[in-house]
Order: C-alpha cells, then sequence, then structure tokens
C-alpha cells in the first residue's frame, strides 16, 4: 500500500478491560501487524487499559486514543456513544465507577434467572471470564460456552441472553445527554456509535443539538446505503466523521481489525475538532466541530 489515501486507522476497538478477548497492549501489537497508523481503545465503561495501550503504541510506533464506549438510552432505546480524544479521564472515574457497579449487578441478576432456568452457571464463572474486568454479557456468554450450556456465543445470546430471551435484564439506565456531558467534562468528542438505519436526519439533528460531536460512518453492521446516508448527515450537521471495527479480538461474528479501511482524513479531522475547541475555550458547540 502506498499514498496518504491507504493510510489507515481503527478508531473503535475492544480490550480485556471489558469484554474483549485481547489484552490491551495486544490489540496494539496487532494492529502494528497491520501497519495502522492509528487505533482508539473503547472499552465499555471504563478506561482501564488506556495506560498499558499507550505505553505499548509508544514502542510499536501506533498512535492510541483514549477512548471509551458507554451505554445509555434514547427515549426507550440503547444507545451507545463513542468517547474519543479523552483528555481527563481521571474526571470519568466517579461516574465510571457507578456504571461498573450497575453491569456487576445487571449481571448477578441475570445469574439468577439462569439458575432459575436450570442453567446453573454461576457468579464466579462469570468473573472468571471478565479477569477483573468491566463485566458485560459476552462474559456471561462466555461462561456458558465454557460449562456446555451454549454452543458458542451467537448460541448463548439466542437461547438466553439477547433483547427478549428468558434471561435478558435490562440495563440501569444514563441518558444520552448525560453521556455526552460525561465525555465533554473528560475533553473527549461525543460520537455517536454503528447508528445504522436509525441514523435519520430527525434524530442527527437532535442529536447534534444536546451536543453530538461526531458519528460512526463506517462500522461492519452498515450497509452501503447507510455509509452515504451517515456521510451527507455528518457533512450537513457539521459533525466529525468517526469508524472502525469494533473488534473484540477474535474472528467471531466476522469482524476483524482494521476491515472497514477509515482513513486517517478523518481522524485529522478529529485532531482539528479537539485543537478549535482548546483553542475557542469552552466556546459553542459548532465553533468546534466546523
Amino acid at each position: 500500500m502506498t499514498g496518504v489515501d491507504s493510510v489507515c486507522v481503527d478508531l473503535h476497538t475492544h480490550s480485556t478491560a471489558s469484554d474483549g478477548a485481547r489484552a490491551p497492549r495486544d490489540v496494539v501489537r496487532a494492529a502494528r501487524e497491520l501497519s495502522l497508523a492509528a487505533i482508539a481503545l473503547t472499552d465499555h465503561d471504563t478506561v482501564d487499559g488506556l495506560a498499558e495501550a499507550t505505553d505499548e503504541g509508544g514502542l510499536q510506533g501506533v498512535r492510541v486514543i483514549p477512548g471509551i464506549e458507554l451505554s445509555a438510552v434514547e427515549g426507550d432505546s440503547e444507545t451507545h456513544v463513542l468517547g474519543l480524544h479523552l483528555q481527563h479521564e481521571t474526571r470519568l472515574e466517579s461516574q465510571l465507577h457507578g456504571l461498573r457497579a450497575m453491569r456487576l449487578t445487571r449481571a448477578e441478576r441475570i445469574v439468577v434467572r439462569l439458575n432459575e432456568l436450570g442453567v446453573r452457571v454461576t457468579l464466579d464463572d462469570v468473573l472468571v471470564q471478565s479477569a477483573g474486568g468491566a463485566v458485560g454479557r459476552p462474559h456471561i456468554a462466555r461462561a456458558l460456552v465454557n460449562d456446555g450450556w451454549a454452543t458458542d456465543l451467537r448460541d448463548a445470546f439466542d437461547r438466553y441472553l439477547g433483547n427478549g430471551r428468558p434471561a435478558f435484564v435490562p440495563k440501569d439506565r444514563l441518558s444520552i445527554d448525560d453521556a455526552i456531558a460525561m465525555i465533554h467534562d473528560a475533553g473527549g468528542l461525543a460520537i455517536l456509535a454503528h447508528p445504522g438505519q436509525s441514523g435519520t436526519r430527525k434524530r442527527m439533528e437532535a442529536l447534534a443539538a444536546v451536543g453530538l460531536d461526531g458519528v460512526e460512518v463506517r462500522h461492519p453492521s452498515h450497509n452501503a446505503d447507510d455509509v452515504t446516508r451517515l456521510s451527507a448527515l455528518v457533512e450537513h450537521f457539521r459533525l466529525v466523521p468517526s469508524g472502525g471495527s469494533d473488534w473484540h479480538g477474535s474472528a467471531e461474528g466476522g469482524r476483524t481489525l482494521g476491515m472497514m479501511r477509515v482513513p486517517i482524513a478523518w481522524l485529522e479531522r478529529q485532531d482539528q475538532a479537539i485543537a478549535l475547541r482548546a483553542a475557542q475555550g469552552s466556546g459553542d458547540h459548532e465553533a468546534y466541530v466546523a
């Protein structure tokens, strides 16, 4: 590969700090093997993997964008928001502690439901899978597979853990407005994650009005029409584009690191937005996302 257009980044990845399968340093090493210029580590409700990833990035020559993925609600729907370019991660810690506690409580309730269904999995089995990271349904799914109650992760979700399935427990609620405010307080850009067909003009206009900075345009769940529509809306509402593989460190689901071939020019636009924000102070929203 040669030329500027061939330089790619991946701005949505996960590690063992949450529900990924590889340690933060190994995510960076995988990026180096693929000649990615940069990655964003965006673990669920935690920034615990960022220091390790950043240190490894320095050794490997891969830029690591400090990030996070927050689960929020928008009306009655769950919405994921990426926080990219975090500059004050410590400001998030007290709030993230509460979110991780909610994750653990949810896992406990799911285990109780599974036991009521005759599925003899324990919370300890789940915590072994999370290995100290923020607990999520994928860890419960791995425990089910490990203990022989499901054939693979998809089977675990289809049979027990997915929305509407017998052991499903909804998350406690963090509003999307609060999620955006948390990210801004940490100095980051709030990016709507994988909106797909729900990424409509009406929705983008409403979210931009409450401070949304950008939209994940390229994602494995998006089709060509989604990419075209979201690209146009990003430009219309003067947001920044983003994209990534949503890689969790394994080949399950067909996702591979770097697969979305996100151009480095998109990262440069995000850098410009951060620089403008710093130069102009808190400013208004339009000033720093233009």
